[in-house]
């Protein structure tokens, strides 16, 4: 095996990884943005009911019957919420499918931030309503594949194995 191919090689898996993740926050958007009633949380119970009973411990139902516009309001809002997670997803996706595959060192900073934010804000989201079911847990593991994709390509690392260069970008020259 050529020791000259490994980092492309981590390159090669982490981008792949890190798209595989990312287009999944913008999947998951999407369904969040356009179909909200329908996108399964805990328990097969949708995501926007699940999150508003388990923060309130009140019933949804009883919600939509009485206030109907708050409802709404709330289903708006995480109508949007979805779009932001379609936005990030495209963008982090689009980084990984040019600069970070391109080995460019502000990519895997850019990365490493945004997933680590988006990931773990949605994961705390989870929590504070008490909705955690089986696609909540996604987000474990999508952090578990970024980070490790990232750290096999980290920067810094990189430098340490060339003899303690600085490296200009994860490329290896």
């Amino acid at each position: 095996m050529n020791s000259t191919n490994a980092p492309d090689r981590r390159r090669l898996v982490a981008w792949t990884l890190i798209v595989i993740v990312d287009a999944g926050f913008l999947a998951w958007g999407a369904m969040a943005a356009v179909w909200p009633d329908h996108l399964l949380g805990p328990g097969g119970t949708p995501i926007v009911t699940a999150g508003y009973e388990g923060y309130t411990h009140a019933s949804w139902s009883e919600l939509a019957a009485t206030s109907p516009m708050t409802a709404n309001y709330i289903e708006v809002l995480f109508r949007m919420y979805g779009i932001f997670n379609v936005i990030f997803g495209m963008l982090a996706t689009a980084i990984a499918l040019t600069a970070f595959r391109r080995g460019e060192r502000w990519a895997w900073w850019a990365l490493l931030a945004g997933n680590a934010i988006a990931l773990v804000s949605a994961m705390r989201y989870d929590w504070i309503v008490d909705a955690i079911g089986p696609f909540e847990l996604t987000e474990y593991l999508g952090l578990a594949a970024v980070s490790g994709a990232l750290a096999v390509t980290a920067p810094f690392f990189a430098a340490r194995r060339r003899g303690g260069q600085r490296a200009p970008s994860l490329a290896a020259h």
